[in-house]
């Protein structure tokens, strides 16, 4: 049983890990705390190492890794001055194993849940489709929440993606983002987005229900603890009333 969650904060983004805490302390019977991000409170000798061979080298080899001297110095200084770090994918079940090993093995019980919020985009790789692909959240101890991948890993509406083809085939080139995010009628997230926090919210009660109940996911695209593959399904499972399915509603109510 869950007793004690401890969430890390994410400075470099505009996810609000106090009021994440506050909504969580609602809902479940467990002492909620926050920390300072995760990667400074929990830093070891080996991390950027561990970092740089968690590296996602292509978007079709599920080979990761580049320990070149050059690559392990960029991860130390993304440790050091995580704003400067961007546009690096990394291995979520290599990252997980990596911050495992950092938490004081006194505070490993899976009756202390760990949550650390990320401002690290993560992926898992698919042997059904052989690519890999970003997610949100990697369920386990600890979990991981990826910011960055709230923006990026669901798929965006359909209008979005033609809007780009479109650009494309008229200027030779991809349209910048915020061109796109101007132009297309749709809602999904972008980043630095103002629905951030109430978004992270069930991404993070997920994953502490998943330590408690060993269910990863729900399947009703109505309740938080879906795991949404679409921008719409994002917005409907976790903006939209209800907040959660009849099943759960019972135990995580109120809203």
């Amino acid at each position: 049983m869950v007793d004690r969650v401890t969430l890390y904060r994410a400075p470099t983004t505009v996810a609000d890990v106090d009021a994440i805490a506050d909504w969580l302390r609602d809902r479940i019977d467990a002492t909620v705390s926050v920390r300072d991000r995760f990667l400074e409170v929990h830093r070891t000798d080996d991390l950027a190492e561990r970092f740089a061979k968690a590296r996602v080298l292509s978007p079709y080899d599920p080979r990761t890794g580049n320990t070149m001297l050059g690559t392990i110095r960029y991860e130390e200084r993304a440790l050091e001055y995580p704003e400067r770090e961007g546009g690096v994918l990394y291995d979520g079940v290599a990252v997980q194993r990596a911050l495992n090993a950092a938490v004081p093995d006194e505070e490993l019980g899976l009756e202390h849940a760990h949550v650390a919020v990320l401002d690290r985009a993560i992926g898992t790789w698919g042997d059904h489709d052989g690519r890999w692909h970003k997610r949100v959240t990697v369920l386990g101890q600890p979990a991981i929440v990826s910011v960055p991948g709230l923006y990026e890993a669901p798929a965006k509406p359909e209008a979005y993606y033609k809007a780009k083809q479109k650009h494309a085939l008229l200027s030779g080139d991809a349209p910048p983002r915020e061109v796109l995010e101007n132009q297309v009628e749709g809602e999904f997230l972008i980043e630095d987005d103002p629905r951030t926090t109430d978004a992270l919210m069930g991404y993070v009660l997920q994953a502490v229900h998943y330590l408690e109940t060993g269910e990863a996911f729900c399947d009703d695209e109505r309740c938080r603890l879906f795991n949404a593959h679409y921008h719409e399904d994002l917005i409907e499972a976790q903006l939209c009333d209800p907040a959660f399915c009849e099943r759960h509603a019972g135990t995580y109510g109120r809203g």
